[in-house]
């Protein structure tokens, strides 16, 4: 008996109904989680923050979800066991990191570093930073937060994760918006969004259809 039809048909049947699925789920919106870290009081992230979401709100590839780390009480002091009340404030977060297909980092420079309630929530996370992508928008004075970019890049590469080269990066920030949170001249600022977005849609893709084929070897 031939079945060479019948498999080559069932093998064709399959192989269309996973480029259906593929090409369904490259239609759906990305998950992104926009992790703002100043929880310094009076800060200046939620203006950024403002904008940068304004930049989101005109694409369709991406679902975001706003993780601000002002809004959470994480003790810096690490447990295998944390009691019910950090367990509690976890539960604010974590389900956003596992969720997300990419990351966009919005943070300040201090003192030539981030701040420490970032450090805090990535040493806190392992598998949902995972071969995930992220991108930095950083502010500050001279630098533009470009130096706690840098040290940011190394700790994601720890946590097996994906840095996309471009950032958006504001130089003395404080003056490029005016007392509306509007920003004074966007052409450029609005420029290295698109760049910075375009770059994480593409590897939130290529990332997101590799683990659909293999698991990520961490």
């Amino acid at each position: 008996m031939d079945t060479t039809s019948s498999t080559s048909t069932a093998d064709s049947a399959t192989s269309t109904a996973d480029s259906a699925a593929q090409a369904a789920d490259s239609a759906a919106p990305l998950n992104l989680a926009l992790i703002v870290a100043s929880d310094r009081e009076g800060r200046f992230a939620p203006v950024i923050a403002d904008w940068f979401r304004s930049r989101l709100a005109e694409r369709e590839d991406f679902a975001v979800t706003v993780v601000d780390l002002a809004e959470v009480d994480l003790p810096t002091s690490l447990s295998h066991d944390p009691s019910p009340a950090v367990r509690a404030e976890l539960a604010k977060v974590t389900p956003a990191l596992a969720a997300a297909d990419a990351f966009v980092v919005l943070t300040p420079e201090y003192n030539h570093s981030f701040p420490a309630s970032l450090k805090n929530l990535i040493d806190r996370h392992s598998t949902e930073w995972q071969a995930k992508p992220v991108g930095f928008v950083s502010y500050g004075g001279i630098s533009g937060g470009l130096r706690a970019v840098e040290q940011l890049r190394q700790v994601f590469a720890e946590m097996h994760a994906v840095t996309v080269r471009d950032t958006v990066s504001f130089h003395s920030a404080w003056g490029h918006f005016d007392e509306e949170g509007r920003h004074k001249d966007p052409a450029g600022a609005e420029g290295a969004a698109k760049v910075l977005l375009d770059q994480l849609a593409w590897w939130s893709l290529a990332l997101k259809e590799a683990k659909s084929t293999r698991p990520y070897a961490a």
